[in-house]
C-alpha cells in the first residue's frame, strides 16, 4: 500500500500522475484506475492511498482508496 498526492488528473481521459510519499517518485493513473473506488474524479493536491503494479518499466496505480495510514 502506498500513499501520495495527486499531481495532475484529467477527468476526460482518466490519466494522471501521483507523487508517492515514500520516495517522491511519480506513479501513473491510467483509464480505469478509479474503477471500483469511491472516486469519480481526483483533484490536484488530494491525498490518496493506492496499490501499484510494474509494467513496461513504469509504475501504474491499480486501485485507489481514501484516507491515510490505518484507514
Amino acid at each position: 500500500m502506498n500513499q501520495g498526492v495527486v499531481k495532475s488528473y484529467d477527468p476526460i481521459t482518466g490519466i494522471g500522475i501521483v507523487v508517492r510519499d515514500k520516495d517522491r517518485g511519480e506513479v501513473f493513473l491510467r483509464p480505469g484506475s478509479l474503477k471500483d473506488s469511491v472516486f469519480r474524479t481526483l483533484r490536484q493536491g488530494q491525498r490518496i492511498i493506492f496499490e501499484t503494479v510494474e509494467e513496461d518499466d513504469r509504475t501504474f496505480i491499480t486501485s485507489v482508496r481514501l484516507g491515510q495510514d490505518g484507514y
